[in-house]
């Protein structure tokens, strides 16, 4: 038996058992960790430098960068640290901030993502009340309490989870500070608290899911109704990368928090937890590049702009 107070760090899970897998899954991890910064870099640059991308859609992908940067940023970096080092300690402060960054910018990517729904839901469906109902400053209130709600979120689970005393050891069955695997170390009569937290937050993201599904069904009605075949495109070209970024975050997500225990086993948590904190980072970028053909045009003047002064410095 132990206790919360008497803890000073937590043992994570290994990624793998032989120093070659370690090794393998610390350029894994470097190869996603430079492609998230990448890639999530070049969007900020981009639609910081372009005045043609100062739209609602491309302000709200910004803001969905910094997120990406800030989930890659805060769980890799110590996964690769372990691997490389061959160790699987975390302090428990390092292990608290963790998980208080961790659900800041899950959380606020989660909003970010039903606000780009209704950001999509309008231009297709309301254009004519679109610079009504989103300009600059609703834009930047609406990202404001995307990002407070997520800190607020975060704040709140923080606090509570780490009031809980931990009586079941230290060792936890996740590469980095995961709420649920915490909550199995607490006693289990004291951990109502953090279950109630969870089931407020869970309303919460069902709630903005629905409100998603809704949004979504709409749009594909109506841009099945657009009469001409290349009004069509544009407009799934729009809303099939968010489409595709939502379903992978939401479905990994529900899963990883939602799934039975009977289901939970070491390898499966490994691999769910990977699918939703750290591949989405690393391809958002590229979904929503991929079909934006604005972004590719600004993307493609500023790496000709980069590479035409570095021929003048050389």
């Amino acid at each position: 038996m132990s206790n919360s107070s008497s803890i000073s760090q937590f043992f994570l899970l290994p990624l793998a058992d032989t120093r070659q897998l370690q090794l393998l899954h610390f350029c894994l991890f470097l190869g996603i960790s430079l492609a998230a910064l990448l890639g999530n870099g070049l969007i900020i640059s981009a639609v910081a430098c372009d005045h043609h991308l100062h739209t609602p859609m491309h302000f709200f992908l910004l803001n969905l960068s910094l997120t990406d940067l800030g989930c890659i940023c805060t769980t890799v970096p110590k996964a690769m640290h372990n691997s490389l080092w061959d160790t699987t300690t975390i302090s428990y402060m390092g292990c608290a901030a963790q998980v208080f960054f961790f659900s800041f910018f899950i959380s606020a990517e989660f909003y970010l993502l039903t606000i780009m729904c209704y950001d999509l839901y309008v231009a297709i469906c309301k254009p004519l009340h679109y610079g009504t109902l989103l300009g600059s400053r609703a834009c930047a209130h609406m990202a404001a309490a995307a990002w407070a709600s997520g800190f607020l979120n975060a704040l709140l689970h923080t606090a509570n989870t780490f009031s809980l005393p931990l009586c079941q050891g230290n060792a936890l069955g996740q590469f980095f500070c995961e709420i649920p695997q915490i909550l199995k170390l607490s006693c289990s009569h004291c951990c109502l608290r953090e279950v109630a937290f969870i089931v407020v937050i869970v309303c919460l993201g069902f709630g903005c899911f629905i409100f998603i599904v809704s949004s979504d069904v709409q749009i594909f009605r109506a841009v099945l109704r657009i009469p001409s075949e290349q009004g069509r495109h544009k407009a799934f070209s729009t809303c099939l990368p968010h489409l595709a970024v939502v379903s992978l975050f939401l479905s990994t997500a529900f899963f990883a928090y939602l799934k039975s225990p009977s289901l939970s086993s070491p390898s499966l948590d490994l691999v769910v937890s990977v699918l939703y904190a750290v591949v989405p980072p690393a391809l958002n970028p590229l979904i929503y590049s991929l079909r934006n053909q604005e972004l590719k045009d600004a993307l493609r003047k500023m790496m000709t702009g980069c590479f035409s002064v570095a021929s003048f410095l050389l």
